[in-house]
């Protein structure tokens, strides 16, 4: 089965290196490939994309900034010359770091790496649980107990039926964790559990007593989630 990637690099010969590595592994899908931060987030808003190899220092956004939106619900590679940004990377959960210039070699190893990942979020039990890190220990999240996940300034509130959680884990974060058709973004500030969502109307989604809005930026992907066109 391939893995569905794309690149986002501004440097032309690294790029080209990048491309040659992806078409001689027969399980990547080159998608796309970008040289804008920008131009990469609004494929990736609209497009299922797997595994995205991304370099960090680009033209305007850099490819940290990328990362920490929820546009990227895949596994990350990233690929740099700039070795100082490896703890800030580990903390958003990529899956490899790539340091200029690379081996084929060490890409195959970060890819398998990325696939290994993606195979264990189809694991029979990886779509239920959800360990979120608080400031005291990791917690145990039963998924089918979350109501909606809240940004709350710095700090996600999970909502379940029976607790509240706070983490500062990301959206991005959350999200790569997270299958969209279990809990999905659909706000800057919320994501909703597709399960306990009673009504929608109006771009608002009813949960309990709580209205929680449905913005521009994921409305559609959220209808077809649920199975409807956008409202007009």
């Amino acid at each position: 089965m391939t893995s569905r990637c794309i690149i986002v690099e501004d440097e032309p010969l690294a790029l080209e290196r990048l491309e040659g590595y992806v078409r001689q592994l027969p399980v990547l899908e080159l998608l796309a490939t970008f040289h804008d931060a920008l131009e990469a987030l609004a494929f990736l808003q609209t497009n299922a994309v797997e595994i995205v190899f991304l370099d960090i220092q680009l033209g305007g956004w850099s490819g940290i900034e990328l990362l920490e939106t929820s546009a990227v619900a895949g596994e990350v590679i990233l690929t740099t010359a700039h070795p100082e940004y490896a703890p800030k990377s580990y903390d958003l959960k990529v899956a490899d770091y790539l340091l200029k210039p690379f081996t084929f070699p060490r890409f195959v190893q970060a890819v398998e790496r990325a696939r290994g990942n993606l195979a264990r979020r189809e694991e029979p039990g990886a779509r239920d649980i959800l360990f979120v890190k608080t400031e005291l220990r990791l917690e145990r999240v039963r998924l089918d107990e979350v109501l909606y996940i809240e940004g709350v300034r710095d700090y996600r509130r999970i909502h379940t039926v029976h607790k509240r959680i706070m983490t500062l884990q990301t959206f991005g974060e959350l999200e790569r964790k997270i299958a969209a058709d279990v809990v999905c973004r659909v706000h800057k500030s919320y994501m909703v559990a597709l399960g306990r969502i009673e009504s929608v109307e109006r771009d608002r989604i009813t949960i309990g007593d709580v209205l929680i809005p449905v913005s521009d930026t994921y409305r559609e992907r959220f209808y077809a989630l649920i199975g409807h066109r956008t409202q007009g």
